[in-house]
């Protein structure tokens, strides 16, 4: 295959194999684009694959069905169902660790980091300006009082009432929202709040709709771009609306529109550049762009 000499001349070798061809000439101009306007950067769960932590819809991924926010609060053997499963994939996705792309896009420093991940691996790697707009799986919400709280704090509690549940389970297949395939869980003990509600992730359920002021914060970020800046999208098909609407709504404004992930998104026809390229080579490539464009870390002003 083809390689773009910045971006990829130094690419493990499996992963320049497994990747598809690219354009040169387009991964260039995509990386001046982007590292020389003010950008808004719009992440999916392709970006923490090479963290671990498989994707939903990305070539070769299984189909997947969630957990919906109306079969979860519907019953207690449904919430029973969903911690036990999540109890068991929180030991996997609660010890990832930020890979090459998250610690890139730490360095680029957008103007606004739009992440529709659950895992908190942008946090640690350091963004700044970020909207966690599902949530974070790392916090706990009472659905009776509002109340929240620590995850970790619940998976010490989870541990204590189901001692062994961890290991009894530990060959079964990780799911990219937190948890795993596994059926037997009616043995599974979920303790409530302190007021007697029902415990779930503070995060957005498939059939749930996210904070409305997430979804402000983020129009305004993509709005404020207009032609003069850029759009950038990594690692998300943009199946669903939560994340293509902003695509919708740079393209209405005239903003040019670079998206990197394998595989077809729904934002193709809009965007400017579509790149069949690995995201953390893309990044890792664009933050080295921006500083040699900048003189140091950050977009120019």
């Amino acid at each position: 295959m083809t390689l773009s000499r910045s971006a990829y001349a130094d690419a493990p070798a499996e992963r320049r194999d497994a990747a598809t061809e690219v354009d040169p000439a387009a991964v260039e101009a995509a990386l001046d684009l982007l590292a020389t306007r003010p950008v808004v950067v719009l992440t999916g769960a392709g970006l923490s694959t090479d963290s671990g932590i498989p994707d939903y819809r990305g070539p070769g991924a299984p189909a997947r069905a969630p957990m919906t926010y109306q079969e979860f609060v519907a019953t207690p053997e449904a919430q029973r169902r969903y911690w036990a499963r999540s109890h068991v994939g929180w030991q996997r996705m609660g010890h990832a660790v930020p890979n090459d792309g998250h610690r890139a896009l730490a360095a680029v420093d957008p103007l606004m980091l739009i992440t529709q991940n659950v895992d908190g691996l942008h946090e640690a790697a350091g963004s700044r300006r970020l909207v966690a707009l599902h949530g974070r799986v790392a916090d706990v919400v009472c659905l009776g009082c509002r109340s929240t709280s620590s995850r970790a704090e619940l998976e010490r509690v989870l541990d204590e009432l189901n001692p062994d549940w961890v290991e009894r389970h530990a060959s079964v297949a990780s799911n990219p929202d937190g948890d795993v395939d596994l059926d037997d869980t009616a043995d599974f003990v979920v303790p409530a709040c302190a007021c007697g509600g029902p415990l779930k992730p503070d995060v957005v359920f498939f059939g749930e709709n996210v904070p409305p002021d997430r979804v402000a914060r983020c129009y305004a970020a993509v709005e404020a771009l207009g032609t003069g800046g850029a759009l950038l999208v990594a690692g998300s098909s943009l199946t669903v609306m939560s994340g293509l609407r902003f695509v919708k709504r740079a393209a209405q404004g005239g903003t040019p529109i670079v998206i990197v992930n394998r595989g077809a998104t729904r934002g193709d026809p809009l965007a400017s550049y579509k790149l069949e390229v690995g995201c953390s080579d893309f990044l890792t490539a664009l933050a080295g762009r921006v500083s040699v464009v900048s003189g140091a870390s950050g977009f120019p002003a």
